[in-house]
């Protein structure tokens, strides 16, 4: 029979779990830099384009 220390085994579980769901959500929420530069892009462009069709006031 061997001997825990019992608050080591509780964070060690911890860690293990709080890695697990770290995991999770990279996969659920995490984007890739292709895609963050993507729509980078696509929000430069919008603003590109509507700076374009703004009138000129002559005064």
């Amino acid at each position: 029979m061997t001997v825990v220390n019992l608050n080591k085994f509780r964070k060690a579980k911890a860690r293990v779990e709080k890695r697990a769901q770290a995991d999770e959500n990279a996969v659920k929420f995490g984007r890739s830099k292709a895609e963050k530069s993507l729509d980078q892009a696509r929000v430069a462009k919008a603003a590109r384009d509507l700076d374009g069709k703004r009138r000129e006031d002559d005064e």
